[in-house]
């Protein structure tokens, strides 16, 4: 058996310098289209490890720290996991707690899906993108971009 996910995860807002967002699409959820997400390995796991592990995986683009580098927004959410995916944690647990990253790349960066957990990806200008997110707290992070690059540019 599976060990129980641990309620504590990262979203990833991948961007453009012009705020064109990648969402992907979930496999086993059609039509669910988010950034990419991932619950820790390990209770104390660094959510930087966190983040940058589950951009690799979903994804398969590398956050060196030079030139594609993870942004921390200090900014966590805590919302109820859907029922469809309680099982996947231990009895009991009803929530987690999300913790908010960014990470600009290149738009011609190769996007390298894992076919297990996504089946498609597309870049959408900010706007766009909020729409299209399933998830209520993906959505407002996606929102929240222009802010955000705001800060990392003054």
């Amino acid at each position: 058996m599976r060990p129980y996910k641990i309620p504590e995860s990262v979203l990833v807002v991948i961007h453009t310098s012009d705020m064109q967002v990648l969402l992907i699409e979930r496999a086993d959820k059609t039509g669910y289209w988010q950034s990419v997400t991932g619950s820790k390995d390990l209770p104390d796991e660094p959510l930087l490890t966190t983040a940058t592990r589950e951009l690799f995986e979903e994804t398969g683009i590398v956050a060196d720290g030079k030139n594609i580098v993870l942004r921390d927004w200090g900014l966590s959410n805590i919302y109820e996991i859907y029922p469809v995916w309680r099982h996947r944690y231990a009895p009991g647990i009803t929530h987690n707690t999300e913790h908010v990253f960014s990470v600009e790349v290149p738009r011609e960066v190769p996007i390298m899906l894992s076919p297990r957990e996504h089946v498609a990806h597309v870049w959408l200008s900010w706007l766009e993108a909020a729409d299209k997110c399933f998830s209520p707290s993906n959505a407002e992070a996606v929102l929240q971009l222009p802010h955000q690059l705001a800060k990392y540019k003054a």
